[in-house]
Parts: C-alpha cells; sequence; structure tokens
C-alpha cells in the first residue's frame, strides 16, 4: 500500500461543460484564494478543469469560492484534504502500466475525471496495491479510469472501496486475474492527460 501516513497537498478539482464559465471561476479562485497551484485546461468533450492543490485552509477557500459562485455548468468536483501520494504522483506524471509481477488488475471506468481521482484514492488507500495507471479525460470522451494492481483479494479490496466512494459515477469495473503480457504492453503505452494539462504543473 502507498504510504498515506505522510501529509499530502490537498486538492480541488472542477469539471464544467462551459469554457467560458470555467475560466471565470478560475479566475475568481487565483484572486481569492492562497492556493499553491493552480492549473486549468480544456479536455474532452469540450469540458473546462481547474484544479488546484495546496494546504488544506487554502484549497477550502476556494472551494467556498466555488459553491458562493454556484456555476450552474459544473459537471463534477472533488475536493481531497489529504490526497494519497500515488495518486497525486499519477495526475502528474506520464509513468503508465501493471506491474508484471501482479496476480491481477483492477480496472475502475467513471463517468468524469473527478470521479476517477475520488474513486482511485479510496482505492489506494484501502489495500495494498499500486497504481499502474490513472488516465484523464482526453481521448476518452470526457469518461476516466484507473488500473490499480496486486494480490488478487487485494485488488478485490481496492475496486470494492472504489465503487463504495463513487458508485453513482461509475461506468464499469473488472478485476483480471494473470493479465497477457500483450495487453499489459498496450496498457504501458496508454497516453496521458498530464501532457496537456495537469503535466504542466511538473514544470512549476
Amino acid at each position: 500500500m502507498s504510504d498515506t501516513r505522510r501529509t499530502s497537498p490537498a486538492i480541488g478539482l472542477w469539471e464544467f461543460d462551459s469554457i467560458a464559465q470555467g475560466v471565470s471561476v478560475a479566475d475568481a479562485i487565483a484572486k481569492g484564494a492562497p492556493v499553491a497551484m493552480i492549473t486549468t485546461g480544456t479536455a474532452h468533450p469540450g469540458k473546462y478543469i481547474v484544479l488546484v492543490a495546496g494546504d488544506v485552509a487554502s484549497v477550502s477557500v476556494a472551494v467556498d469560492i466555488v459553491r458562493d459562485i454556484a456555476p450552474d455548468t459544473l459537471v463534477d468536483r472533488v475536493f481531497l484534504a489529504d490526497i494519497a501520494p500515488a495518486v497525486a504522483d499519477a495526475i502528474a506524471t506520464a509513468e503508465a502500466g501493471a506491474s508484471a509481477s501482479a496476480e491481477a488488475v483492477g480496472i475502475v471506468e467513471t463517468i468524469s475525471v473527478a470521479s476517477a481521482i475520488e474513486a482511485a484514492d479510496a482505492a489506494i488507500k484501502e489495500a495494498d496495491v499500486g497504481l499502474g495507471l490513472l488516465r484523464l479525460a482526453d481521448g476518452l470522451g470526457g469518461k476516466a479510469f484507473f488500473i490499480v494492481d496486486g494480490s488478487i483479494g487485494d485488488v478485490e479490496s481496492a475496486v470494492a472501496a472504489a465503487l463504495d466512494r463513487v458508485a453513482d459515477r461509475i461506468v464499469s469495473t473488472t478485476v483480471i486475474h494473470q493479465l497477457t503480457d500483450e495487453i499489459r504492453a498496450d496498457l504501458a503505452s496508454s497516453s496521458f492527460f498530464g501532457d496537456t494539462v495537469f503535466g504542466r504543473a511538473g514544470s512549476k
């Protein structure tokens, strides 16, 4: 299991189906919340995403700003006061692929970016699994998915935790025993949303 005992940054993420309104909300956050990082951008299909990170107090200010504005084009959102380090790393890096030695992999597919991040956080904190891939929005019609790997029991527990957290925003889940080398290689070559939006966080 990832070491969730250390304090991780808080994050807030909002998805809008209006680019204009998303930019307006992002500007309000930038002007009013002392967050350590804010990054924004478009995603399929015509959505605008705003991601902020920092300490709990500053991200909470951003959450309050969005709530007070109450944009009617808000599609989904997530606020995590102590995001699992593995999930934070997956958002900011392009590394992907299930472990070659894993007994099983679990795949969780969600309707949105926010729900995938929230579900992945629940899965990683629940069981001794690795986060092999977190793919967000682009090329997926706005959907997202992630892959966890480990023992069969741990993978099943992780997927169950993800389902419990975001049951109403799950498209599908599966647990696969002994994933073939061919499919494992395909997963390792998957593209990542980081080069269009979140990857900029690593250069700041």
